[in-house]
């Protein structure tokens, strides 16, 4: 069997306004889910796991489930705010799941291969898909030597608004040494600064090798999962912002010595929808990508 594909789905889109995993960007309706589906499975993915909420779930399954259906392996998974381990609970006041980390251990009795791990509402393109699936076609379950796909973050920004990126450092050997998420990154007047929950700008060059949640990951990453997920508890149980971010995990299995992660480049453009404005460009960028011959105009025959 060849690897799996986790596409985390469940973010209802604060900033964007709207269930943006489900926004046409292509000439037939295709959404950007679409693109990563077809991208797949012409790179050699045999399973799609959606990680949705349980609120969408209709919706959800009748403007992009259906399509897959008889195409491929499908299965859902769903993303609760109350999926935490025996002893904890929810503080009071918070209305959101716990992040991308707890987004993919939702996925623990469903996911069975080596997988990738990537964001609904994000393009990839062909190249990152194809290096990742022969990556993970060489690994075994029970391995700890994981993968990520970088972009440049220049150009992972929006024009409309600030942004959350993980920049990343490699070792000499162009493994992933660290990787720091940066919640707030906007373009001002030319430049690019972080600022986070801080006053203080710090200007960035735009050359920073950034993660966007495309990872490469075995089975083996749900025991750290659930280890890490309780630290996170112990430490955060009274903050009802606190999000358990994946390259949260990541990094910290690097710094422990238990994994280590290949930093895989890609030779794909990159490009989402994070505010209403952005769907311009990207239904821009979709529909020059199918003029070059990249993708088909109708990306389902049957669809």
């Amino acid at each position: 069997m060849g690897p799996e594909l986790l596409i985390l789905a469940a973010g209802i889109g604060s900033r964007y306004g709207g269930l943006k995993q489900i926004e046409p960007v292509g000439s037939h309706g295709e959404a950007i889910i679409d693109y990563s589906v077809f991208d797949a499975m012409r790179s050699g993915f045999k399973k799609l796991v959606f990680v949705i909420r349980k609120e969408i779930e209709k919706d959800f399954r009748d403007a992009i489930g259906k399509r897959f259906e008889k195409k491929i392996d499908m299965d859902y998974v769903f993303q609760r705010l109350d999926d935490i381990p025996s002893g904890y609970r929810v503080p009071g006041g918070r209305t959101k799941p716990w992040g991308t980390g707890q987004a993919i251990l939702t996925a623990r009795d469903a996911v069975k291969s080596p997988f990738a791990v990537i964001n609904g509402d994000d393009f990839y393109g062909h190249d990152s898909f194809r290096k990742l699936s022969s990556y993970l076609g060489q690994l075994k379950a029970g391995d700890s030597s994981y993968a990520m796909v970088s972009y440049t973050l220049r150009n992972t920004l929006s024009e409309h608004g600030h942004v959350s990126r993980g920049l990343c450092s490699l070792d000499s050997r162009g493994n992933l040494k660290s990787i720091v998420e940066h919640t707030k990154i906007t373009k001002d007047n030319g430049k690019i600064f972080s600022t986070g929950e801080s006053p203080d700008k710090k200007e960035l060059t735009g050359d920073e090798i950034v993660s966007m949640n495309m990872f490469g990951f075995t089975p083996g990453i749900f025991q750290f999962l659930e280890r890490d997920f309780r630290v996170f508890l112990e430490k955060n149980s009274g903050d009802i912002k606190a999000e358990f971010y994946i390259p949260s995990v990541v990094g910290g299995l690097i710094n422990s010595g238990e994994a280590t992660v290949t930093v895989i480049n890609s030779s794909s453009d990159w490009f989402g929808i994070t505010y209403k404005e952005d769907k311009t460009y990207v239904t821009e960028s979709i529909g020059s990508l199918v003029n070059t011959g990249a993708y088909p105009d109708r990306l389902w025959e049957d669809a």
